[in-house]
Formats: structure tokens, C-alpha cells, sequence
């Protein structure tokens, strides 16, 4: 059976998203390795790792994942409206460009069941 080819846009995407999490993950080790990690740097640990496997996940043609994704980056968007304007707009434009890559025609294609 012939394997459907991966939109460019869902790669991106999926890239995008396993960046975000190894990043995030690096930028708060130190956090991580204290004794007596607190709630909120594990919730940080969390969103990271789902942000990794969404992305590994999606590249891999995982319906459920691209969801993931389009959820994780919709939490960050109203953690944003927490903070400054221009981030939340930020995040809400991202918000936009994730959810056209995964669900634009050729990615709702590949999406579909094989």
C-alpha cells in the first residue's frame, strides 16, 4: 500500500512543536534538578513533554496528536492573556497558522484513516 506523502506544513509544524518542548525543557533543567520540585515546574515539565510527543506523533500521522497540538498551543494562548497584550496576540496568531497547517486540505488528507 502506498504511503501518503507528509504536507510540508504539518512538518513544519510538528518541528516546530518538538523544538518548543526540547527547549523548554533545556531552558528549565536547572528548575527540574532542585530538591523539592514545586507543582508548577512540573506542570512546565508536563506541557513540554506533550508539546515533544504531539509533534513526534503528528509527524507520524496521528490524528490524535495534531489535536494535541492544537490544544496545547490554545493553553497557551489564554496563559498569555495573563501577560502582556502583545503576547497574546502572538500566541493567538500562532494559534491560527497551527491550526490552518494541520487543517488545511492536504493535512486532512493525510490525517484521514488509511
Amino acid at each position: 500500500m502506498k504511503m501518503k506523502k507528509r504536507p510540508l506544513s504539518v512538518t513544519l509544524i510538528s518541528c516546530l512543536f518538538i523544538a518548543a518542548g526540547s527547549v523548554g525543557i533545556i531552558y528549565h533543567a536547572e528548575e527540574l534538578m532542585e530538591l523539592g520540585n514545586k507543582t508548577e515546574t512540573l506542570w512546565v515539565l508536563l506541557v513540554r513533554i506533550l508539546a515533544i510527543i504531539g509533534g513526534v506523533f503528528t509527524l507520524l500521522g496521528s490524528n490524535r496528536a495534531r489535536w494535541l497540538l492544537v490544544v496545547w498551543i490554545s493553553y497557551h494562548v489564554g496563559l498569555s492573556m495573563f501577560h502582556s497584550f502583545s503576547e497574546s496576540v502572538a500566541h493567538a496568531a500562532l494559534l491560527i497558522l497551527v491550526a490552518y497547517s494541520l487543517f488545511n486540505r492536504e493535512a486532512i488528507a493525510y490525517f484521514r484513516k488509511k
